[in-house]
């Protein structure tokens, strides 16, 4: 994606993974990873690549949310998987307490750094709207998921 609204605007279209399974940061990055389309060797690498830029500092924001991001060579465009965990996982998170839901962003190092950084703060503004929303914490499956986010996401646009 070269427009960076376009990211923002569309979460609705990207990959959701509902009721994670993984108890650990590990597992659920794993688990976010395995919803792309990509070759075994490639997953392999994402997740080594994700799982280095945690070691750096955690992406758990706080709040329930976390957004594993990472540039890579693997992946030609954007990339964003949605990750709903009913139980929670300690991620490290600023404030301490587990996560709930993942916004994994993959982008390519072809972007420029700033197209890169306005995405990731575009993703973390929606996730602070999500949290002070509260609705999609309790969203019970996968199309109440999506109705709640189409909500907020018609708050937020400008």
């Amino acid at each position: 994606m070269n427009n960076v609204d376009e990211l923002y605007y569309k979460f609705c279209d990207s990959t959701i993974k509902f009721n994670l399974r993984s108890t650990t940061k590990k597992g659920v990055i794993k688990e976010l990873v395995s919803a792309l389309s990509l070759e075994a060797n490639v997953r392999n690498i994402l997740i080594k690549t994700l799982l280095k830029r945690e070691s750096m500092g955690s992406t758990g924001v706080g709040k329930g949310i976390a957004i594993p991001h990472a540039r890579t060579l693997l992946v030609k465009d954007f990339k964003l998987v949605i990750g709903v965990s009913k139980k929670g996982v300690e991620f490290d998170s600023f404030d301490g307490k587990p996560v709930f839901i993942f916004f994994m962003l993959i982008a390519p190092p072809e972007e420029s750094s700033n197209s890169y950084l306005i995405t990731l703060g575009k993703v973390a503004e929606f996730a602070r709207s999500i949290a002070l929303n509260g609705k999609l914490f309790k969203a019970a499956n996968e199309k109440e998921f999506l109705e709640v986010v189409k909500e907020i996401e018609e708050k937020t646009k400008p």
